[in-house]
This record gives C-alpha cells, structure tokens and sequence, in this order.
C-alpha cells in the first residue's frame, strides 16, 4: 500500500499535453499565414449581392476608440420590489418571527455551497473524465485503507493489552 506515494495528477499533465498542442498549432498558423497571397489580389464572393452588383465598401479600420450601443435598460430597471404583507409584522411595525423562513435559513446553512460547476463535478463523479478514476472507486479505495489501519490498531491494542496482563 502506497500511503506516502503522490500520485500524478492525470488533469495537469493532460493540460500540459494541450497547451503543448495548442503552441505546435499556433506556430503552424504562422507559418502559413506567411505563405498567405497578398491582401490586393483576394477576391470576395458574397451570395448576399447578385452577380454584376457592385459590392459596398469595406469598413475602414478604426483607430482604435471603442463602439457603443444603446443598450435598453428597462428591464433592469423594472424590477418590483419584494411584496411586504400585513401579516409579516407586528402592531409596532417590527417585522414577525417566521419560523419556516428560519428553518430555510438554518438549511442552508447545513447545505454548503452549490457547486461552481456542476457539469464538472458530475464528470468527476461518473468517471468521465479520461485518466480520472471513478469517485466511487476512490472512496472504496479509501474505506479499505480506513478498515485495514483500523485492524491494524485493534491488533497493537489487543497485543500490548495481552502483554500487559501477562505481567
């Protein structure tokens, strides 16, 4: 059994295996962007524009300010505020206790927080990840390692206890 043994990370060494890819991939887009003709020589064909129609002329670089839209934000802005009842507080005005909201609040904060990505962490869990062994494999794996360590404890403790009644 291994207790003390790191094992490689099969993530990270497939990260270094695409980033590897992805520099071999941009340094063959150079090389032939290099071979590419010459900006004036290309012909555009367009099926938006019939054949003999001249083509509008192309939109000239910016110098480099930025384009803004109009953006509506009456959505953003129409949202209704949350509807207060008479029955969610007192004569004084002083809001009521409410026992099924705090039993929401005590919940959740048993639960813990929702998953950043969800999608990942099922991948993790089926084992669809290649090179990732199944969770449900790893947590065997940890409860043999958890019950054989245990035995072993028993074993110490039953041997000294065997000694110690000897004497």
């Amino acid at each position: 059994m291994g207790f003390f043994n790191k094992k490689a990370d099969p993530i990270s060494q497939r990260s270094d295996q695409l980033t590897a890819k992805i520099a071999e991939l941009e340094s063959r887009i150079q090389q032939l962007s290099r071979h590419v003709e010459p900006e004036g020589t290309r012909r555009f064909r367009s099926t938006a524009y019939p054949p003999g129609v001249p083509h509008p002329p192309a939109p000239s670089p910016t110098n480099g300010d930025p384009v803004f839209e109009r953006v509506d934000r009456r959505p953003l802005d129409d949202v209704a505020p949350p509807i207060a009842t008479n029955g969610h507080y007192n004569d004084m005005g002083a809001r009521k206790f409410d026992f099924p909201e705090w039993l929401e609040r005590v919940k959740r904060q048993f639960r813990g927080r929702p998953a950043s990505n969800p999608k990942l962490v099922n991948y993790l869990a089926a084992g669809n990840i290649h090179g990732l062994r199944p969770l449900r494999f790893e947590r065997r794996v940890a409860r043999n390692k958890v019950i054989a360590l245990t035995l072993l404890l028993v074993i110490v403790i039953f041997g000294l206890c065997c000694f110690l009644v000897r004497r």
